[in-house]
């Protein structure tokens, strides 16, 4: 273990790589764009995220400093974390104030179900699309599907599915998506603090980010409500999945593809008919 730390710390590749990273999107700065009444806000750490996936694919790096930075990234997930847990310590007392609201966000999370389900199943997705909509498809979701329908199966892939694209493309999309919904709708930017907490560190990090260049009076606030609701959902998101979610998914989909199979069936005989 100590050996493999320490050939962590002297893959000079990476580091060097990482640095001017930081150097050159650091040198870039924000930029607010204005849509509507609403802004975007595009921030160092979203050109970071960008660059580094473009840099993947290049030569520069090779399967070293591929395994290195997976083991760094929660390494500095875990700092961050850290710095969130002391800034909401201090903000504890208006935590408690909001009371029920923090508690009950997690059945925010119900959301995938009834937006994307009937979309993938429009889309001709089959039990696919129980894996990818019963929950936002992180590290809990995918234990879940494993666990009751196996890797190889139909949900299985649909969850890994989801991973995948949560991990490369996820931080990305809640940086723009919660600055310019937080400044174009009526809603206090404390709520969209608590929807930061999906239960995946570097997104709540990517989306608290953009809320507090929209909003910075409110920095620590936001970083108190945002780290406690992502505490939150990593202790009760998996109850939730299991014994509501899931189950939910599962009763919907065959909902869904029961109306769309008579639909198909009257098309037929229509067509016949005809």
């Amino acid at each position: 273990m100590i050996n493999i730390t320490q050939n962590l710390w002297k893959d000079w590749r990476l580091h060097v790589i990482v640095l001017a990273i930081v150097l050159l999107t650091e040198r870039i700065g924000s930029f607010n764009i204005s849509v509507g009444p609403g802004v975007i806000l595009l921030l160092p750490m979203l050109y970071a995220m960008v660059v580094g996936i473009g840099i993947y694919f290049t030569p520069l790096i090779k399967e070293k400093q591929s395994k290195s930075a997976e083991s760094l990234v929660f390494l500095a997930v875990c700092l961050l974390i850290a710095r969130f847990g002391v800034v909401a310590g201090a903000s504890l007392p208006k935590l408690i104030e909001v009371g029920p609201a923090l508690l009950l966000q997690e059945l925010g999370n119900l959301g995938t179900i009834f937006l994307a389900l009937p979309i993938a199943v429009a889309l001709g997705l089959k039990r696919e699309s129980i894996g990818m909509t019963f929950s936002t498809g992180r590290e809990g979701g995918v234990a879940i599907i494993v666990d009751k329908f196996g890797l190889n199966s139909p949900e299985g892939r649909g969850v890994m599915a989801m991973y995948i694209f949560g991990t490369f493309f996820g931080s990305i999309f809640m940086g723009l998506i919660s600055g310019f919904l937080a400044t174009i709708t009526p809603l206090h930017p404390l709520s969209f603090a608590m929807a930061s907490g999906i239960g995946s560190g570097s997104m709540m990090a990517a989306s608290s980010g953009s809320l507090i260049g929209a909003f910075p009076q409110l920095e620590n606030d936001i970083i108190a409500f945002a780290s406690a609701s992502n505490l939150i959902t990593i202790c009760t998101g998996l109850f939730v999945s299991i014994f509501v979610a899931l189950p939910l998914t599962e009763k919907l989909y065959g909902l869904l593809t029961r109306r769309k199979q008579i639909h198909a069936n009257i098309k037929e005989k229509n067509n016949v008919g005809g």
